[in-house]
């Protein structure tokens, strides 16, 4: 049965400013997490990395996340101690552990540090999500949207930063702490409750665990494990593979224009959050993550099958479509979880989603590169559209439960 909130009269921040200031925090304060992929280039050369290096540098950020989402959903403080008090915690203990990789020599010293980085992220994603949720009703995708949609250009950033070329790794270090840190100062502008709050509750073991037993919940988080299945892997190897395209390849800048393409192709996914929330403010969330999955599974197969025999300019047509659909439907997934999971567990169930999502991330990371490597991209890429199959399979049965659940009011 769908959430119904009482809207509260505790506001004084507007819905659309205070969606703008939570978006902002939270885009600044995962710079911290952004800066993996800023400085790995560099760090390689200055470190002596090889590519196992490099890639425990950026899993171990996902690794700390998940850690720090399990942990929120199992003592519950997420639905405990209020969201945006999380998130200045978090912001600033994730800007002291990324500035401690100034004092780093290596790889060893390294991965603690970035570990804790996404432990203390795990504090600031979960409850800006929570926290948007809680000022928006009918407009909660679209909200959602936004702010994921933030995070997608901040995503992308690193690609044009490396395209432009020539920023020290130790001024890219301070400037993303300083940036984190500032994230926990924006979130303070936001006044007041939103007019829909979910209640508080007192610390309760395994808490975020119990909206597993909620069919439309579970649904949820198995499209968001499809989803994310392909997401991460994507944005991470988009740029790899323009670099690898043979008009790319043959040009004397081919890193920094193949750059530059990937920023390109990764930042459409902003307009996508937007397009996606709008779907499934109007159609309902499983069908708007329907059309997504399906849209971003199926250009990876025609990728996948066609890329060596297309033009150039078709294949990073294809990329931009792609990164256009393949985050558009993030918001639509943590917007299910806040709709439907029992309202005491919110904050819970939404860093359960996050974590499995994660995890996930962590496979795909590591296993597309190898599959690159010993077989083809062509493998590569069918293979991240398993992902979507398994998430449209989800969805397929979440539509028919919101359509049976609407004849029936």
């Amino acid at each position: 049965m769908e959430l119904i909130l009482l809207p509260s009269r505790t506001s004084t921040t507007r819905p659309a400013v205070a969606v703008a200031l939570v978006a902002t925090s939270t885009l600044l304060s995962m710079s911290a997490w952004f800066s993996a992929t800023f400085v790995v280039p560099q760090l390689k050369v200055d470190w002596h990395l090889g590519p196992g290096g490099t890639s425990a540098l950026t899993i171990a950020v996902q690794l700390g996340f998940v850690m720090g989402a399990l942990l929120s959903a199992a003592s519950g403080i997420a639905d405990v101690v209020t969201s945006r008090r999380l998130m200045v915690v978090g912001s600033v203990g994730a800007a002291a552990c990324n500035a401690g990789l100034l004092l780093c020599d290596g790889l060893l010293s390294a991965l603690p540090l970035r570990v804790a980085t996404g432990l203390f992220l795990a504090a600031v994603y979960p409850p800006a999500l929570k926290e948007v949720s809680t000022w928006f009703l009918r407009g909660r995708g679209k909200a959602l949207g936004v702010m994921i949609g933030a995070l997608t250009l901040g995503s992308a950033l690193p690609h044009l930063v490396s395209a432009v070329g020539g920023v020290d790794w130790r001024i890219v270090i301070v400037t993303t702490s300083m940036l984190s840190a500032l994230g926990g100062l924006v979130v303070l502008g936001v006044r007041g409750e939103g007019p829909y709050p979910f209640p508080s509750r007192r610390f309760s073991f395994a808490a975020g665990f119990r909206s597993l037993r909620n069919r439309d919940v579970a649904l949820a988080n198995v499209g968001y494990i499809g989803h994310m299945w392909e997401l991460y892997a994507m944005w991470a190897g988009v740029g790899a593979f323009i670099v690898a395209l043979p008009p790319i390849a043959r040009r004397s800048d081919a890193d920094s224009f193949g750059a530059l393409l990937a920023f390109l192709c990764i930042g459409t996914g902003a307009a996508g959050c937007l397009v996606g929330g709008v779907l499934g403010d109007r159609w309902g969330r499983p069908r708007a993550a329907l059309i997504s999955l399906l849209c971003s599974g199926g250009t990876a197969l025609v990728l996948a099958g066609t890329y060596t025999a297309l033009p150039g300019g078709a294949v990073i047509a294809l990329c931009a479509f792609w990164g256009f659909w393949v985050i558009a439907d993030s918001a639509q997934f943590s917007a299910m979880v806040t709709e439907h999971a029992d309202p005491d567990y919110v904050g819970g169930a939404l860093s359960l989603q996050l974590a499995l999502g994660f995890v996930t991330t962590m496979l795909t990371l590591w296993v597309v590169p190898q599959l690159v490597e010993r077989f083809s991209w062509h493998v590569a890429l069918a293979v991240l559209a398993v992902g979507p199959v398994v998430g449209v399979s989800a969805m397929v049965a979440a539509d028919r439960r919101h359509r049976a659940m609407v004849r029936t009011d």
